[in-house]
């Protein structure tokens, strides 16, 4: 799923109408047996949501705002930290 249309709206009035575009994305992708990859503009900010929302989310992409935060934080605490949205956004759908 190319997420940019998601992480644009993020913070606005349209940001529950994307989470329930991509929610609905995922299910069809399920139901017909095919995995669930997502990623473009997801952040730290963004990113527990967005897993949270959306089903059966395998994989995300996060390189430039991974490598952009590491920059400020180091490696080490930026992998931390997209863990912890992670395991965030699934606990709460769980």
């Amino acid at each position: 799923l190319y997420t940019e249309p998601y992480a644009a709206a993020w913070g606005t009035a349209g940001q529950g109408a994307q989470l329930q575009r991509f929610a609905d994305a995922a299910r069809g992708a399920l139901k017909v047996g095919l995995g669930v990859n997502a990623g473009h503009d997801l952040n730290r900010d963004n990113l527990a949501a967005f897993v949270r929302e959306v089903p059966g989310v395998l994989e995300v992409s996060i390189g430039h705002a991974l490598i952009a935060d590491a920059l400020e934080l180091g490696y080490a605490a930026t992998v931390q930290a997209y863990q912890a949205c992670i395991d965030a956004g699934f606990a709460g759908n769980r």
